[in-house]
């Protein structure tokens, strides 16, 4: 069994020169690490990918989700007040934005009691809350997973330095260096694409909390809106 589980390592046979290792790419230094040190690293790759992926598609999505005209709100303010319900149904169906889809559905409730109308709103607010954090689980699952992932190749790499260094009589750099590089090179990929993950989570979070803000602002200028005519007579 264990003769089984050390062949994952026997390509680690690092790069010769006469006088010791030659310099080596990045490319070297990965196929160098064994089969196993190149599964991990490989992983880790796909992870990174998948990473950037979410980060750019949400950060678009949250970005696009956060754009609102600014005479939005005073035309919705305006085809109310003149009890042109339709005319402000039809503003909000053409602002694609959580915002306007906030206000269609408080102006779909006019008429209803203000407590009915703001629980649907907000209803609608948790649905579209929903749709900007999708995805931000599985970045943060990678920015934890992706250190876990680097640090086991630490282990397996110092497993196979040592391994060698007990069956080889004559114990030189060259003979460590295969395990040293799977070691160190799962670890710095796994903190890196772990830092990476972990800063583009924490960054679409701080944009989603920036949309939620503009949301809320929007619901209560429409909650007051809704107050208006009342208030007036």
């Amino acid at each position: 069994m264990y003769s089984l589980f050390f062949s994952l390592f026997q390509d680690a046979t690092p790069t010769q020169e006469e006088g010791g290792l030659a310099f080596v790419s990045l490319f070297q230094i990965i196929k160098d690490s064994g089969i196993l040190g190149q599964i991990i690293i490989a992983i880790l790759f796909v992870l990174l990918l998948i990473a950037l992926y979410i980060f750019i598609e949400r950060y678009l999505t949250i970005k696009k989700a956060g754009r609102i005209d600014q005479t939005f709100m005073n035309q919705i303010r305006t085809s109310v007040l003149a009890g042109n319900i339709k005319h402000a149904e039809g503003l909000c169906a053409d602002e694609d934005s959580p915002i306007a889809r906030l206000v269609e559905k408080g102006i779909q409730r006019i008429g209803k009691p203000l407590r009915d109308i703001d629980a649907a709103i907000e209803n609608v607010g948790n649905l579209e809350l929903f749709k900007l954090e999708k995805r931000l689980s599985t970045l943060a699952s990678i920015a934890g997973a992706a250190p876990m992932i680097g640090f086991f190749g630490t282990v397996t790499g110092m497993i196979l330095a040592f391994f060698r260094m007990s069956t080889e009589q004559n114990v030189t750099p060259q003979v460590l260096a295969g395990g040293i590089f799977q070691a160190l090179l799962t670890t710095a990929a796994g903190l890196l694409i772990g830092i990476v993950a972990f800063i583009g989570y924490n960054l679409l979070v701080a944009n989603v909390e920036k949309v939620v803000f503009k949301m809320e602002r929007s619901t209560m200028e429409f909650m007051d809106l809704l107050q208006e005519p009342s208030s007036k007579s």
